[in-house]
């Protein structure tokens, strides 16, 4: 079936992302992972246990919220010209994400496994703006 002719579109438009780039930002994982290693901190400064089973329970969201910010980024903003720019991309991603996760930082309390975090989400930071860059 073929659209009469007024409903054509006139201007065919794509987008980079899902919409007009400015709503993608590695910050958002980072501050994430930032409470991360605070909390792990706190844990390790604190022996109460109520304190310490509620500081596992927020460090636990914040890891998933890391992970869900990542993935975004990782499956919505950058697209096949950056994997191929960047070919260490997908690499820095996996990594990230299983840092943010039960093998990471979700499952530890221990502020060095936030540090590492923290430490690939700025290389995946630095990429990303290099990309809105060009």
């Amino acid at each position: 079936m073929r659209l009469p002719r007024f409903l054509t579109p006139r201007t065919v438009v794509s987008a980079h992302c899902d919409l007009p780039c400015g709503v993608y930002d590695p910050a958002q994982a980072r501050i994430e992972a930032e409470s991360i290693k605070a909390i792990a901190e706190k844990y390790q400064a604190n022996t109460d246990p109520e304190f310490r089973t509620r500081a596992i329970l927020i460090k636990e969201q914040r890891a998933e919220l890391v992970k869900h910010h990542l993935w975004v980024l990782w499956t919505d903003y950058f697209k096949a010209p950056h994997f191929e720019k960047y070919p260490n991309l997908h690499q820095l991603f996996n990594e990230a994400t299983k840092l943010a996760g039960a093998a990471g930082a979700k499952g530890s309390v221990d502020p060095s496994v936030a540090e590492q975090l923290l430490g690939k989400i700025e290389e995946i930071s630095k990429i990303f703006w290099e990309t809105k860059q060009a």
